[in-house]
This record gives C-alpha cells, sequence and structure tokens, in this order.
C-alpha cells in the first residue's frame, strides 16, 4: 500500500504516526519536520490524512490542563478536522496526492467550491498537530537554549516576553492562535483567526497556544486569561528551541 512519507531529522516515519504535516521552514514557517511524499504506485488510491498521537496520555498535563478537556481537543475537535478534510478531497485525486504543506501553501490553486472547507480544516489539523508536541509534563520554567537568549534579546525579558504572548492571545477577538514567530531573522509574537496557520503570517512559528474555547473551556469557563497563565507550566520548550534552530 502507498503511504505518505516524512522526513524528520533525517529518519523516515509513517503517516498514521505524524499525521501528515510539515510546518517546516517555508510552510508554517515553523521549521518542524520535512515531509515529503513517495508515490511509487500512481494508480494506488492515496492514503487518508489521519490524527498523530499525543506524545503523552490525556491526563499528562494535569492539574493546569485537565484529562477530558484533552481528550475532547484531541479526539474530537482534532479528530474532525481531520475527518472532514479527508471528506473534502473525496474526487480530487491531485489534491489526495499532496501533503498538508502543499495543500496549505497553495490554496489559491485549490477549487474555490472546496477552498474554504481545506484552509479551515486542514489548517486544524495542522496547528493542532504543531501545538500537542509544544506541551509535555514537567514543562513550564524558561528556555536556557539560543532561544532563551533570542527571546530576552527581542523582548526585554522572558516576564516581558509572556507578557506580550499572552496580550496577543488575549487580545484575539472570537478564536484563533497566538504565535511565537522567526520572521525577517527576527523574534516576533503575532496571531491567527480560526484556523489560519502561520503561513499567512510570513514568518517560521516557534511557539504556539490555541485560544479556542474548545482548548479551556471545561476547566477554565470564559476566563481565558487563567488559560493562559495556567498554560506556561506545561510549555515544551524543548520542542520550541528545536524550532527555533530549524527556523533561523
Amino acid at each position: 500500500m502507498k503511504r505518505r512519507r516524512f522526513v524528520v531529522n533525517g529518519s523516515v516515519v509513517s503517516a498514521g504516526v505524524l499525521g501528515a504535516v510539515k510546518f517546516a521552514p517555508g510552510v508554517l514557517r515553523a521549521g518542524a519536520p520535512e515531509i515529503s511524499n513517495s508515490n511509487s504506485n500512481s494508480e494506488e488510491k492515496p492514503v487518508a490524512f489521519t490524527v498523530p498521537p499525543l506524545p503523552y496520555s490525556n491526563d499528562a498535563l494535569e492539574p493546569y490542563i485537565d484529562a477530558r478537556t484533552m481528550e475532547i481537543h484531541h479526539d474530537k475537535h482534532h479528530g474532525a478536522y481531520v475527518t472532514n478534510l479527508n471528506k473534502s478531497l473525496d474526487g480530487h485525486a491531485d489534491l489526495q496526492a499532496k501533503s498538508l504543506d502543499d495543500l496549505l501553501k497553495g490554496l489559491d490553486s485549490i477549487p474555490e467550491n472546496i477552498r474554504g472547507a481545506v484552509r479551515n480544516n486542514g489548517g486544524g489539523h495542522g496547528n493542532h498537530s504543531l501545538f500537542g508536541p509544544l506541551m509535555k509534563k514537567g514543562g513550564g520554567g524558561e528556555p536556557k537554549s539560543d532561544l532563551g537568549s533570542a527571546i530576552t534579546a527581542a523582548f526585554g525579558s522572558f516576564a516581558g516576553f509572556q507578557e506580550k504572548f499572552a496580550a496577543a492571545g488575549l487580545g484575539r477577538f472570537g478564536s484563533g492562535w497566538a504565535w511565537l514567530l522567526v520572521r525577517d531573522g527576527k523574534l516576533v509574537i503575532d496571531s491567527t483567526p480560526n484556523q489560519d496557520t502561520p503561513y499567512l503570517l510570513g514568518g517560521k512559528a516557534v511557539l504556539g497556544i490555541d485560544v479556542w474555547e474548545h482548548a479551556y473551556y471545561l476547566k477554565y469557563q470564559n476566563v481565558r486569561a487563567d488559560y493562559i497563565k495556567a498554560w506556561w507550566n506545561v510549555v515544551n520548550w524543548d520542542r520550541a528551541s528545536e524550532l527555533y534552530a530549524s527556523a533561523k
């Protein structure tokens, strides 16, 4: 059976593990894994996009993010984006053969009648595939790598960075994301509405937080500020530092 294949730091992983998301330099501009398709038999049906498993259990981020929220967020919300993305591509063999990265980079070339569905559901798949590994049990603190030094240089202090990043998340009206990006060689903070990806911001994402209500409502209700404050305790700075190194 034909498989989508991904080059991740020099090794190849199947689509069932990483869910066909690239978000590498030039994609979400995130410096995450490079992706390539291996189409050894053009007559076979392309493998559908899949939801990548979380790199931890649903309760690993307790007490900051509750297990039920993680279960619903990953299985239901992320799962629905993947299901609807696959449905939108049904009957479009040329698009089914593309990576998620290429679909999101080439939205203008996608037929207008499915472009919105691919933008929203493909973006939701890509954003969530990036988001999950940017959290971990025992996370938080401050980055000790080059990223930490770069944050201090760009924002004056780590506390200053946190304040500005939180403001981007709080200031995003309705649903969306806040991002730390490398753009034009500099670290910047920006945000996107809905499931728009950092592609549209012209940068490479280093860190991102989901500020849709489904990410926090069960535990924090409508108090987004409390969710963002708690989220700092689970940030995976090792992963963010990897993305920063790739983005540079």
